[in-house]
């Protein structure tokens, strides 16, 4: 009994003392948001492109598929493209019917496809990449993406500017009160969900038949972060 009763007066004087703490008053703060931008040349491009082979056969697709495919891989890899920059995304094998009797069971064609993405780390080089892909059985690009090499230090720099953006603008706050920014109380870093973009300068993809130069402009990548901070405030 005796030690029931220790138990329900220690929970108790815990209760008490966590309404203490939450009843207890902040500090004066000032809160505010920073914002901090890195903008850098793209060092690199992700390409998604792939094969698609239709043919009288389930077989005939997938054999015609498969060797392109394997034409690809070849290819880039004699081009020095290293293994780990080529991955195979998806690949489909169906039946297509094209006329609209109902129950049928003999497709017209068979589709195959087969889907990969590849890193090129030489910008320089992605036109003359592209011309010796289409060569080999490339038929479809499904889109391209620029991105920095060293992202991880790009948003150690980004958070280093939001900070440094926020605490300027506590400090203005702060001035126009009479008051002094002290310590920070707390910080957040608020996801801003779109990570490394790039930012274009001119079109992304041109024609090589109206423009003797390099048909991509790979413009800017920009690595954003952004802050919430709290400080508080000094008279």
């Amino acid at each position: 009994m005796k030690k029931l009763f220790l138990i329900a007066g220690l929970l108790g004087a815990l209760s008490v003392n966590r309404v203490q703490a939450q009843q207890q008053p902040l500090p004066p703060l000032v809160n505010v948001s920073g914002v901090g931008e890195v903008r850098v040349q793209p060092t690199e491009v992700v390409v998604s492109l792939g094969v698609e082979t239709r043919e009288k056969t389930l077989e005939a697709a997938r054999t015609e598929t498969d060797k392109k495919a394997a034409a690809i891989i070849s290819y880039l890899k004699k081009q020095g493209v290293e293994e780990k920059n080529i991955q195979t995304s998806y690949v489909t094998l169906q039946p297509i019917y094209n006329g609209a009797e109902y129950g049928r069971t003999n497709p017209d064609l068979y589709l195959a496809q087969k889907n990969m993405t590849i890193k090129i780390i030489k910008l320089d080089r992605f036109d003359e990449l592209m011309a010796g892909l289409y060569k080999v059985g490339v038929n479809q690009v499904n889109g391209i993406n620029f991105q920095a090499g060293d992202i991880d230090k790009l948003k150690m720099e980004a958070r280093k500017r939001a900070v440094a953006n926020a605490k300027q603008i506590a400090t203005t706050l702060a001035k126009e009160l009479d008051a002094k920014v002290g310590r920070p109380y707390q910080i957040n870093e608020v996801e801003s969900g779109g990570g490394p973009r790039p930012m274009y300068k001119t079109a992304m993809l041109e024609s090589a038949a109206y423009d003797a130069g390099p048909s991509i402009a790979g413009g800017e990548v920009v690595v954003t972060s952004n802050v919430s901070v709290s400080f508080i405030l000094e008279h």
